[in-house]
């Protein structure tokens, strides 16, 4: 995507989204380059990450640590959480998946749910 259209976005879609959570009073900062994002996400400044698009958010999530990576789908009338691995077709049936991906996200999934929603 063009630099032009990419600032663009910024001004038209995540800049009032931050405005707006904090607002609400959420600590909510940004929009940030994504390598000062991770680099401060992978030493815990932050709880969570929204990235636009799969592919900003889902690499750096894998490289910071895929065995306990969530993915959660947001603006969706249900909570959608899942693994960040993928389907691991290649190790299906073998007995030697990692289940801890799959048992954070089912954490998230039961965390969201006792919560009241909150519209930004």
């Amino acid at each position: 995507m063009a630099a032009k259209q990419q600032s663009q976005q910024c001004a038209e879609k995540i800049e009032p989204g931050v405005k707006a959570a904090q607002a609400a009073g959420i600590n909510a900062v940004g929009p940030l380059p994504a390598d000062t994002l991770f680099f401060l996400a992978g030493r815990g400044d932050y709880d969570l990450v929204v990235a636009m698009y799969q592919d900003q958010g889902h690499g750096p999530v894998k490289v910071l640590g895929i065995e306990a990576g969530v993915n959660i789908t947001v603006g969706l009338p249900v909570i959608r959480t899942s693994v960040d691995h993928g389907t691991a077709f290649d190790i299906a049936g073998k007995a030697i998946a990692d289940s801890r991906s799959m048992v954070e996200a089912l954490h998230q999934a039961a965390e969201m749910a006792t919560r009241p929603s909150v519209a930004v």
